[in-house]
């Protein structure tokens, strides 16, 4: 399955270089890990992100932020955001936060 390649250089622009993120693939794109935990990832020309179910209550309702279900069961916790939410780096890099703020209180693994 293909993935957006010009939305997985913005994404490496903006999360490659923190301490402890590496690249994998994975849902047939590529998703960050954060410490060894799933951060960020895209799928098709979603960007997906772990951002714990408090944060995903409250952007649920935002335009294009729907619960992540790839798979046909929705996974708590995540959200996908659609291209037309993350059409500027300043909304990406939004996401982005939440997802990394989230994942630094998880364990290492």
């Amino acid at each position: 399955m293909a993935y957006d390649k010009a939305l997985a250089e913005r994404l490496a622009k903006i999360i490659a270089s923190r301490s402890g993120m590496r690249e994998k693939r994975m849902f047939g794109g590529i998703c960050y890990m954060l410490n060894g935990n799933m951060c960020v990832g895209i799928h098709k020309d979603n960007v997906i992100v772990r951002i714990g179910e408090d944060t995903a209550e409250k952007i649920m309702m935002e335009p294009h932020v729907k619960p992540m279900d790839i798979t046909g069961k929705v996974m708590k916790g995540w959200a996908i955001i659609g291209p037309d939410g993350i059409t500027k780096d300043k909304s990406l890099e939004r996401f982005c936060s939440f997802a990394i703020e989230f994942v630094l209180t998880l364990p290492p693994k």
